[in-house]
């Protein structure tokens, strides 16, 4: 039997309207998880335990009372991203240096959430400023694979991962600029959707870079979907969100003769055998699924997709880091200050220069989604490295295979765990679709999904061996 901290957003929602199951239950279940694993995983620096069960409560009296609450996510704990902000609620960015301060505005994206019933009993780990591929900082340590404690989550929605593969939520939020999102999905066997540019709406200035985007993190494609489909839609505080709201449907999965394209390698990423068998595996199964895969390749390299992304991020949000006043700096992690010199040594014109290297980049991967539904590559080119080991920028770029599709941000791109390798660490699979068709991407992950089930949940023996 299923225990309670394995089960899926939807499964539970199901709970809650049959009245098999109260929102408090679920809830205590969760926390009671988070009391036994969070000493070692440490993927919530934040928890509001006492308000979320009296949320709950709130909650179990509404489906006791007979109806069938309208709020698509009635009593089910959501941990969201300690990165948006929360009115009243603390918000650091992981950093010594806001230690103290509390939001005092809410992010669009989780008042919707808030606003659907979902209850936000926890904030997630990050980097400090988000602006590494990893989750560990001086304000709130290092943030462990529920998988294997030795080893890293990702970044920079680090602690969402955990979180979900911990068994802490089922639902979770994260964001993504060059991979913050899919990495820590795939280091962790989850899900995680990177929308297109402006489906999710953002707070800003952050809405005004196209490298930026807010997503829904999950364990199965259907708690995806319900997530997104929340948090998705236009606002007027956002002059870039996208109109008309797109809904992704609830039936999804059959790929039965589309055209899929599989790139290993995305050009000259040298990716480690066991991720590329695992892809293999998948696209068999999609073949068995009825879909046409068939293997193509892109001239990118690594060094165009390394000064691109170098001029975009170091140009905007590096020159955000790298304003912090001098003084300040000795409370901030090396990587931090890692990331503001990088922005510090960019040649004056950097940003123009790296625009139209993208606008060169861009046509190969738009013909091939012409011809075909999605294209399947993998999300990180390596195992996870081990936990609390700081990874530079220009390594960095060089591993994430996330990177191009934040520089073609209107492709909507899903991590999907592809299997594990002969440690029992996760891998995983991005599905890139074409300029804002989310529902191909949906369908494919639903997909692979059906043919290849992953683990939902780390054992508690993993974490505490």
């Amino acid at each position: 039997m299923t225990a309670l901290h394995e089960l899926s957003a939807t499964e539970a929602l199901a709970r809650f309207r049959s009245k098999e199951l109260s929102p408090v239950e679920l809830m205590e279940a969760v926390l009671a998880r988070a009391d036994a694993l969070e000493p070692t995983v440490n993927a919530l620096p934040c928890r509001y335990d006492e308000q979320a069960l009296e949320q709950a409560r709130a909650a179990e009296h509404r489906y006791a009372a007979g109806g069938d609450p309208a709020r698509p996510l009635d009593g089910l704990p959501v941990a969201a991203k300690e990165e948006a902000p929360i009115a009243g609620l603390s918000w650091t960015e992981g950093s010594l240096l806001h230690e103290d301060r509390v939001a005092d505005a809410t992010a669009a994206f989780v008042q919707r959430i808030l606003d659907a019933g979902g209850i936000v009993h926890a904030r997630t780990a990050t980097p400090e400023f988000c602006c590494a591929p990893v989750t560990h900082s001086r304000l709130w340590g290092v943030t462990r694979n529920p998988w294997d404690p030795s080893a890293a989550v990702g970044g920079s929605s680090g602690g969402s991962g955990a979180a979900l593969a911990a068994g802490y939520t089922p639902l979770a939020t994260g964001s993504d600029i060059g991979g913050s999102i899919r990495i820590p999905a795939a280091f962790c066997g989850v899900l995680g959707f990177k929308p297109p540019h402006g489906r999710v709406p953002e707070f800003a200035p952050v809405n005004r870079d196209y490298y930026c985007h807010e997503g829904p993190m999950a364990r199965t494609v259907a708690d995806v979907r319900l997530l997104e489909n929340v948090i998705a839609g236009p606002h007027p505080d956002d002059v870039v969100s996208l109109r008309p709201k797109l809904e992704i449907p609830e039936s999804l999965g059959d790929v039965r003769g589309w055209r899929i394209a599989l790139c290993e390698q995305l050009g000259d990423f040298d990716v480690e055998p066991e991720i590329a068998a695992n892809l293999r595996a998948v696209a068999d199964a999609l073949r068995a699924a009825g879909a046409i895969v068939e293997e193509v390749e892109l001239p990118w390299t690594t060094s165009e997709i390394v000064e691109a992304g170098l001029a975009h991020l170091g140009s905007i949000f590096g020159a955000g880091v790298a304003s912090i006043p001098q003084e300040a700096r000795e409370l901030m992690t090396d990587y931090a200050l890692d990331f503001a010199d990088v922005s510090q040594g960019l040649p004056p014109g950097a940003q123009l220069a790296g625009m139209e290297l993208e606008g060169r980049l861009y046509p190969p991967l738009g013909r091939l989604l012409e011809e075909h539904r999605v294209l399947l590559a993998p999300t990180y080119r390596r195992l996870p490295y081990e936990a609390g080991v700081t990874i530079p920028f220009s390594e960095f770029s060089r591993d994430a295979m996330t990177l191009p599709f934040n520089m073609f941000s209107s492709c909507p791109v899903m991590s999907v765990p592809s299997g594990r390798s002969a440690s029992g660490l996760p891998t995983a699979v991005q599905v890139v679709g074409p300029t804002y068709d989310d529902v191909a991407v949906f369908h494919v992950s639903a997909a692979i999904e059906r043919e290849r089930p992953w683990p939902l949940v780390a054992p508690a023996a993993a974490v505490t061996a």
